[in-house]
């Protein structure tokens, strides 16, 4: 068993409203959509207000290198890990006391969007104080199920480690993937949906010394996990690597896929632990956009309470991927939602196709 102690997020610095992204895609894909202005609705039905990036919008309006975008990945999400794993360890809206960094014993990095070796993980430990036995965990290519996996795979490590503090850093610059000469349809719908953000969560075995750390008496207890690979769906969500760098693969079937697909697995995970849907009361999920979300409703039964959070997630920053889903705990824990005994499922899913789920229940901490 592990809790998850506390998250932290880094926010990139330029900040736009939909419809102001909205409008820069009219200006700049207009010569590569005849049918630009039917297409773009798409904007303003996705549930999203407004969303971050590391750049200006002006930025986005010239080509640039894939040499160039990644340099510019790896500068970013080392300067914004640092600040998401010190924001974590120290956000006082969970914490009575700061974590100490040297309490850290393992880093898991996820990302999807830039690639960098070393791995990100160790730049950022060049810039802070771990101890130089700190296991280093970097996990890449699972897009929006990363921050679930990433979690997953540091509740195992607890088991098998009880008395360890881990991190679970995610860093996704989706814009940097953005190509302003791909007419696709995945492009366009990719640039209604994805944004940039960075986050950090802490997890801790159940033998760490945790009661005179936390604000709040009870915490969210990881149970189990459950992954489930759907086998010959490489086309449905991904990238296709050119000499430009990520070209977004998205399919239009992922809403239906989640209806259908999905509910078999949480069932059969709950079944696992003497459960059924109507024993969770609450629902972590990544937002991946209003057609996913309310998928999630239809597959599951869930109502809009269920989702309330996610939603209020994915209205203010957009899809950012595998950190998405830590943006989501971040507000349940902040919010101190859980009573001692109640249950809960962190979903997300991603390219392969696949889902990550986790089983939490809140837990008094003693």
């Amino acid at each position: 068993m592990a809790f998850i102690v506390s998250v932290g997020r880094a926010l990139p610095k330029y900040e736009y409203l939909q419809e102001n992204v909205k409008q820069f895609i009219k200006e700049n894909f207009r010569s590569g959509f005849k049918d630009i202005d039917r297409l773009l609705p798409v904007f303003d039905n996705g549930g999203i207000l407004e969303r971050q990036f590391v750049k200006p919008i002006e930025w986005y309006k010239t080509e640039h290198t894939f040499e160039e975008k990644n340099n510019t990945y790896i500068e970013v999400a080392t300067e914004l890990g640092v600040k998401a794993i010190d924001n974590c360890l120290n956000n006082s809206n969970i914490l009575n006391q700061p974590i100490e960094i040297s309490e850290i014993d393992a880093i898991f990095f996820v990302s999807s969007t830039g690639v960098s070796t070393p791995s990100i993980d160790a730049k950022i430990m060049n810039r802070l104080p771990f101890k130089e036995t700190t296991k280093r965990i970097p996990i890449w290519g699972l897009g929006c199920a990363g921050g679930a996996s990433g979690i997953s795979r540091a509740f195992e490590y607890c088991r098998a480690y009880p008395e360890s503090y881990v991190l679970i850093v995610t860093v996704e610059l989706c814009s940097l993937t953005f190509q302003l000469s791909d007419t696709s349809k995945s492009n366009l719908i990719g640039t209604s949906l994805f944004s940039d953000g960075v986050a950090c969560t802490c997890i801790a075995g159940k033998d760490a010394q945790l009661h005179n750390k936390l604000r709040f008496s009870t915490l969210p207890l990881v149970k189990s996990t459950g992954s489930s690979f759907m086998k010959d769906s490489e086309d449905i969500m991904g990238w296709n690597i050119k000499n430009e760098g990520f070209h977004v693969v998205f399919s239009r079937d992922i809403p239906s896929l989640i209806t259908k697909w999905l509910r078999p697995q949480v069932i059969k995970m709950l079944k696992e632990q003497g459960l059924e849907l109507n024993d969770i009361g609450y629902f972590l999920a990544h937002p991946g956009g209003k057609k996913i979300l309310e998928a999630y409703k239809n597959g599951l039964d869930f109502k809009d309470k269920h989702l309330q959070i996610s939603e209020e997630v994915l209205r203010n920053h957009g899809n950012m991927s595998s950190v998405t889903v830590m943006y989501v705990i971040q507000e349940y824990l902040e919010r101190e939602v859980g009573l001692a005994g109640e249950l809960g499922i962190i979903a997300a899913l991603g390219p392969g196709f696949s889902s990550e789920m986790i089983l939490i229940e809140w837990r008094a901490v003693t």
